[in-house]
């Protein structure tokens, strides 16, 4: 558990120092994202950004487990 929140903690922290560099990405702009876009409504559902996020979770937390 202690292995896995301090892997945890390092992430977060490197996000944080990237996160300039990061908000720069297309990510949330992707292809297959959903967006409908009306007058007084707005409505947002990243899809292929969410299948991207889970593909790095997956990854990453395979490489910890190991």
């Amino acid at each position: 558990m202690s292995k896995t929140l301090i892997v945890l903690g390092l992430v977060i922290v490197t996000i944080g120092l990237l996160w300039p560099w990061l908000s720069k990405l297309p990510l949330g702009q992707l292809p297959g994202d959903i967006a409908i876009r009306r007058e007084n409504f707005t409505f947002y559902f990243p899809v292929t950004t969410m299948i991207l996020a889970s593909l790095l979770l997956s990854v990453l937390l395979w490489l910890v487990n190991r």
